[in-house]
């Protein structure tokens, strides 16, 4: 195993628990409207399991990596509904039918896929067309001294976040993959802005 490897596997998931775990209040908020049949983009560790509502009945969670499985093993079965597990990258294609799902959801994930395009087109495929996308996500400050420095440390960011990118406009890629956003709150949460500076809402396919 190679020291990048290492970090991924063994550091980083380590890391990610601890910072965010500080964001949970937010999560609340995000998962609220969720309902029915899930499918989470990004699932991590399962952070987002004790905020969904009574309202969703099944999870399906994607994500490429596998980490801190005994406490992720911990949180599915605490969780009051059935979770379905699947590592597998988010911009190839879903192995689901279209509209199968009645709530997408992604939180803090969509600054990482490196296809983003490619992924929100497969996320809109499978959404019921009444069916809600919820999202939370860091991206791009619409501030252009905050933005400037995004830019300058994203090379930085994208080696010790595991691909993750500061400077992504999270509205226009979702409104670019053809769906309709509802509900959009802009807010910078506790941190400095060029990491903390946040897109949170709703959008229908």
């Amino acid at each position: 195993m190679g020291l990048q490897s290492f970090y991924e596997q063994r550091v980083f998931p380590h890391l990610l628990e601890v910072m965010m775990k500080q964001l949970a209040r937010l999560r609340d908020e995000a998962l609220a409207p969720a309902q029915g049949d899930v499918l989470e983009i990004g699932f991590g560790t399962g952070l987002n399991l004790p905020h969904y509502p009574p309202a969703v009945k099944r999870l399906t969670a994607i994500d490429p990596m596998e980490a801190l499985p005994d406490k992720v093993a911990q949180r599915i079965s605490n969780a009051p509904f059935a979770v379905e597990r699947h590592a597998l990258r988010a911009d190839g294609s879903l192995p689901f039918d279209s509209e199968r799902f009645d709530t997408v959801t992604v939180t803090w994930t969509l600054c990482t896929i490196p296809d983003v395009a490619a992924a929100l087109a497969e996320m809109r495929r499978v959404l019921k067309p009444e069916g809600e996308l919820l999202f939370i996500e860091h991206g791009r400050s619409d501030d252009p001294g905050v933005a400037r420095w995004q830019d300058r440390l994203n090379p930085i960011q994208n080696v010790i976040g595991c691909g993750c990118n500061l400077n992504r406009k999270i509205d226009a890629l979702i409104e670019g993959a053809g769906f309709s956003i509802d509900r959009l709150d802009r807010f910078v949460a506790d941190g400095p802005a060029a990491f903390a500076t946040m897109y949170r809402g709703a959008a229908r396919p």
